[in-house]
C-alpha cells in the first residue's frame, strides 16, 4: 500500500545518495523473509559490501518496525522495479560512528519489488544500514545508497565487524585509485628478475607490489604499503581490506603511460608480471548492479 508523506517530510530525511554509480543489491536480497535460516540466504560479495562499508561514517544493526511504500510523484526518480520506502526501525547495535544515534531512526531506502511488483514485507526483519548521521537529528539516517540497507543475514554480522575493524585499523591499506610507475629490473640468471610497481593512492599514502622471480622457482609477489618495497611481502588474502582496494581498482592491463622503462623487453617483462598479480588477484565480483 502505497501511503502519502508530505515533501517536507520527506526533504527533512534528508535523502541524499552518494554521488557517482549507484548500485543495487540482487533482488533476493531484499526479499528474505522473517525467519528464514541463515543457512538458506546468499552471502553477500564481499566487494559489495566493501563498497558500501568504506562509504559510510556510521554502520549500524536495526530492527525494522515499519516500511511504507511512497508514492512515486513524491520520492524522486526511482528505479523502474524498485520502490522507495519510509522506514521506522529500532536501533539495536551501533557498529561504527562517533555520531550519536537514536533508538529509534527513520529513513528512506529503495527495495526491490517481487514478480507481483508488491514491496516485499520486511518488517521485523534484521537489517544493517550503512549511512550518514543527520546533523541536529539522531533518530534520522541518510544511507549512503539507495540499497545500503542489508538483511544482516545476507551480510553476515561477523563479516562485517571484521571489515570494520579493517578500515579503523591504524596500518589499513590505503584506497588505490591507479598505477603510477612500474619499472623491471633483470637478474644476473636466466629466468631472475623484480618488478616494481607504484601505486597511486586517495591520500597519497605509499602503496607497491614487488614482482620476484627466481631460477627454479615461481615467482612471488606482495604487497606494501610503506615507504619501502619489501620483496618479502605476500599478496593479500581474499576478502579483506587490502585485496579489495587492489582487485576492484587496478586496471586490468598495464597503463603503457605507467611503463618508465623504454627498452621494449624491460617494458614486457614488468607488463607480465602486473598481469600475473591481476590474474592471482581473481575478479574483483562486484554483484551490485543498478
Amino acid at each position: 500500500m502505497n501511503i502519502r508523506i508530505s515533501r517536507s517530510a520527506i526533504g527533512a530525511l534528508a535523502l541524499t545518495f552518494s554521488s557517482g554509480a549507484v548500485t543495487a543489491l540482487p533482488a533476493f536480497a531484499q526479499q528474505s523473509a522473517p525467519g528464514v535460516s541463515s543457512e538458506s540466504v546468499p552471502v553477500m560479495a564481499f566487494s559489495d559490501l566493501a563498497d558500501l562499508a568504506t562509504a559510510a561514517p556510521m554502520v549500524a544493526i536495526v530492527e525494522v518496525k515499519k516500511a511504507s511504500r511512497l508514492d512515486p510523484e513524491r520520492t524522486g526518480p526511482v528505479k523502474a522495479g524498485w520502490a522507495r520506502a519510509y522506514v521506522e526501525a529500532e536501533t539495536k547495535t551501533l557498529l561504527a560512528g562517533k555520531a550519536a544515534i537514536g533508538g529509534k531512526v527513520k529513513y528512506l531506502a529503495d527495495i526491490k519489488l517481487d514478480a507481483r511488483g508488491k514491496m516485499p514485507r520486511i518488517r521485523k526483519q534484521t537489517m544493517v544500514v550503512f549511512a550518514r548521521p543527520v546533523a541536529g537529528r539522531v533518530d534520522e539516517l541518510q544511507l549512503v545508497a539507495p540499497d545500503a540497507q542489508v538483511p544482516l543475514a545476507y551480510a553476515g554480522e561477523a563479516r562485517v565487524r571484521a571489515l570494520l575493524a579493517e578500515i579503523v585499523s591504524a596500518d589499513a591499506a590505503p584506497e588505490v585509485t591507479g598505477v603510477r610507475d612500474a619499472y623491471h629490473t633483470p637478474g644476473n640468471l636466466a629466468g631472475e628478475g623484480e618488478t616494481q610497481i607504484f601505486l597511486k593512492t586517495a591520500n597519497g599514502d605509499p602503496a607497491s607490489i614487488a614482482v620476484v622471480r627466481r631460477p627454479n622457482g615461481p615467482p612471488r609477489w606482495g604487497l606494501s604499503t610503506g615507504e619501502l618495497v619489501d620483496i618479502e611481502a605476500t599478496p593479500p588474502a581474499p576478502n579483506t581490506l587490502a585485496w579489495y582496494r587492489l582487485a576492484c581498482a587496478l586496471p586490468a592491463q598495464l597503463p603503457a603511460s605507467a611503463q618508465i622503462a623504454t627498452d621494449p623487453s624491460l617494458r614486457q617483462a614488468a607488463a607480465r608480471d602486473y598481469a600475473l598479480v591481476v590474474q592471482q588477484l581473481g575478479q574483483c565480483g562486484r554483484q551490485r548492479v543498478f
